[in-house]
C-alpha cells in the first residue's frame, strides 16, 4: 500500500466519524524520522542520490541541470 492509497478509503466513512477515526488509527502510514524517504529533492521530490553539501538538498539529476546557474563549473 502506498502512502496515497489510504486516503481514498476516507470517502466511504463520511457519515460515520467513529469508523473513520478507527480506520485512520490503524491504516495511516507512520511519520518517518530516518531513512531514505526523509531526504527528498527540493526540486523534483525524488529520493535517493542526494547532494546535501552546501545545503543544496538536490538529487544528482537536478544538480546536473542547474549546476552552472548556481555557480559550479564543469570540469571534464
Amino acid at each position: 500500500m502506498t502512502a496515497s492509497d489510504w486516503r481514498k478509503m476516507l470517502k466511504q466513512f463520511k457519515n460515520n466519524p467513529a469508523m473513520k477515526a478507527k480506520y485512520i488509527k490503524h491504516n495511516k502510514p507512520k511519520d518517518r524520522t530516518t531513512g531514505i524517504t526523509m531526504k527528498k529533492c527540493e526540486r523534483c521530490r525524488r529520493f535517493g542520490a542526494m547532494i546535501s553539501s552546501y545545503n543544496l538538498n538536490l538529487c544528482r539529476h537536478c544538480f546536473r541541470e542547474i549546476a552552472e546557474e548556481l555557480g559550479f563549473k564543469k570540469y571534464s
